[in-house]
């Protein structure tokens, strides 16, 4: 068992690390927090493996971290910013981690830091870990105008409801399809989709940043309902962590 510790000042993204390590069987989440100091006397004192460390956070950077800490624990990077990458290698941190942190890319990671910190024990199975309705491989029909379409989970942005339709925003393009916005909330894995506002369902890891009762994604700015504010912020300021 690989005991873990996740460091990161946005509250949104410990919730995300934290529900990727609950799949893994052999991940053990000792502390999540938004404070660097706290993880560092934690890290000093023992008793923990490996930390999932953001770099850019305002009382101690990521690189600070790793210098003071002085090997006393191994690390993966997880970071916004790809120019910090060549540093934490210089500073023998076992992996970089790229935001938005898909789930497949962060169970190979970790696979590398169990032959790292527990070379003896038995690697653990790829799909082992992944249930069979996980958000990086599930997916859904919808029935558009002339076709049925398969959509994947990971690609949806966010679901704006239109009276009896639907819009299903991706990346690649704009899916209309005639369904309420109740059976497609049940349809979607609670863990990565909330519903922020009656006319609107947005993916958890797709939220760039918040301004008040606003939710930036890309260029979208979706409202917080009143009815589901207090609910979003649970998450939002980790009371739920």
């Amino acid at each position: 068992m690989i005991r873990c510790l996740v460091v990161d000042d946005e509250p949104l993204a410990l919730h995300i690390l934290e529900d990727y390590i609950s799949k893994i069987p052999f991940l053990k989440l000792v502390k999540a927090t938004t404070n660097p100091i706290e993880a560092l006397t934690l890290v000093q004192d023992g008793g923990i493996d490996l930390v999932f460390l953001d770099v850019q956070m305002p009382e101690l950077t990521g690189i600070q971290f790793l210098k003071i800490s002085n090997g006393k624990a191994k690390v993966i990077l997880c970071t916004a910013y790809p120019q910090y990458a060549l540093e934490g290698y210089e500073l023998d941190v076992i992996d970089y981690l790229l935001k938005p942190i898909a789930f497949d890319r962060f169970f190979k990671s970790v696979q590398k830091a169990q032959t790292v910190i527990a070379p003896a024990a038995k690697p653990a199975a790829p799909a082992e870990p992944v249930k069979q309705d996980d958000f990086m491989s599930d997916f859904i029909f919808v029935k558009t105008e002339h076709k049925i379409q398969k959509v994947y989970l990971h690609d949806i942005l966010f679901i704006e409801g239109l009276k009896d339709y639907i819009s299903i925003f991706t990346p690649a393009e704009r899916i209309i399809t005639l369904q309420g916005m109740k059976k497609m909330e049940d349809a979607l894995p609670e863990k990565h989709f909330m519903r922020v506002h009656k006319s609107y369902i947005v993916s958890i890891n797709k939220i760039d940043s918040i301004e008040r009762s606003r939710i930036f994604i890309g260029d979208k700015i979706i409202p917080v309902g009143d009815t589901y504010r207090e609910d979003f912020f649970k998450i939002v300021d980790g009371k739920n962590i």
